[in-house]
């Protein structure tokens, strides 16, 4: 089992490496040419800066059994169907049930965006110690469930 980290502007990245040095689990942090990385502890995979190279990257060396963290809905729906567990920042589990309907809300959702003619970002709210928590915990329940498994 290895975990997989699209870190490309991921806030998570260094909870994932305190969890995965408790559990001795490698981990492999995928990112472009626009975020390049150092860890002292993870290999760092860096690629070409092209749309979607980093997932497509990330889908292409994940096997079934590894864990794969990500905030693209789509990135995990491919890892699921793989046979990888997938992780949202927030701490939220992708599961073959919940997929299917997160896949559609951001379909409709960007639907609705190109019919309004909005194009503005919309603000979010800054990540706190709590959000940081929250993930671990789910993170650590995920990492002990797929060692389990193996």
């Amino acid at each position: 089992m290895q975990i997989f980290v699209d870190a490309d502007a991921c806030p998570v990245v260094s909870v994932v490496e305190q969890v995965a040095k408790k559990y001795e689990v490698a981990v492999t942090l995928l990112c472009d040419t626009n975020h390049i990385l150092y860890s002292e502890y993870s290999e760092v995979i860096v690629v070409g800066a092209g749309a979607d190279a980093v997932d497509y990257k990330l889908i292409s060396i994940c096997q079934k059994g590894d864990i794969v963290v990500s905030q693209d809905y789509g990135v995990a729906a491919m890892a699921l169907g793989k046979g990888a567990y997938a992780i949202h920042q927030s701490g939220k589990w992708y599961t073959d049930d919940n997929i299917d309907q997160m896949l559609m809300e951001r379909h409709l959702n960007k639907k609705a965006r190109r019919s309004s003619h909005k194009n503005h970002m919309k603000s979010f709210k800054k990540r706190t110690e709590e959000d940081d928590e929250r993930f671990a915990q789910s993170f650590e329940k995920m990492v002990l469930m797929a060692q389990k498994r193996l």
